[in-house]
């Protein structure tokens, strides 16, 4: 029985959270990237055809059938566990979502994705088994054959769009101030979508830089993305030449990213 940050079956079970029967235990996030510390948390996802119901589960609510996620809190030796229980139909019906046939040639492709539905694709894709080896494999040649990278690149290229319109807009309208936000948000988001390009699947912000690195992009080196990133070189007394920079920066991933 495999074991992963403490978490195994039987771990589960004394804390009276794994259901009589199950597809998958696997762990996602962070920890399992490599990338977190010692107050990250434990992501558990339990793939079950079961309704999962106790006094202590939480109900989230997603757009698929049936519309609850319910999430176990647990702390166990200093650690928090947030453990998901998902239906396998649910994970059928949010692979359909990333399907093929979803392309059709709109950028907003990737905004038929919830929030939830994307971090829980994205956490699929390096995800370790703690049980269920077969299904998580088959699971994630399913979302390798997707178009999860082409939905997603459409989603950050169209979100990027958006914003750098409105900073057009807010320059002409002499509101500098706001032009600046919306820079960084068009930035973000054309960034996210040259790493999605790259295969990194992410969305959070606070992984942005290291979402960067690992995907190692050649369009821009990580020293000129984290420059304009922190705006290293902006300027209070010119503020346009910063905006400029950035805005030079997107519609380069722009022309040169494609779906």
């Amino acid at each position: 029985m495999t074991e992963i940050h403490g978490v195994s079956l039987a771990a589960l079970r004394d804390q009276g959270a794994l259901p009589s029967s199950h597809h998958c235990v696997y762990l996602s996030g962070s920890l399992v990237r490599g990338w977190g510390n010692a107050l990250s948390d434990v992501d558990v996802y339990v793939i079950t055809d079961e309704d999962w119901s106790s006094p202590t589960a939480e109900l989230g609510h997603v757009a698929l059938e049936p519309d609850t996620l319910p999430v176990e809190i647990r702390y166990v030796d200093g650690r928090r566990w947030d453990i998901e229980y998902w239906r396998e139909t649910q994970i059928d019906q949010v692979l359909a979502k990333v399907d093929w046939s979803v392309l059709d040639g709109s950028k907003a492709a990737g905004n038929r994705l919830s929030s939830d539905e994307l971090y829980f694709l994205e956490r699929l894709s390096y995800a370790a088994a703690v049980s269920g080896d077969d299904w998580l494999r088959e699971r994630k040649e399913q979302l390798d054959k997707s178009a999860m990278r082409s939905v997603l690149v459409a989603r950050s290229l169209n979100n990027a769009d958006t914003y750098t319109q409105d900073v057009i807009g807010q320059l002409e309208a002499g509101d500098v101030e706001s032009a600046v936000l919306s820079t960084k948000i068009a930035f973000g988001h054309a960034v996210d979508a040259l790493v999605a390009a790259a295969g990194e699947y992410g969305l959070n912000p606070k992984w942005r830089a290291r979402r960067f690195r690992a995907a190692a992009p050649g369009l821009l080196t990580f020293e000129e993305y984290w420059s304009v990133e922190n705006m290293h070189r902006y300027d209070p007394s010119d503020p346009r030449a910063w905006v400029e920079e950035a805005l030079e920066i997107c519609q380069r991933i722009s022309l040169e990213v494609s779906v």
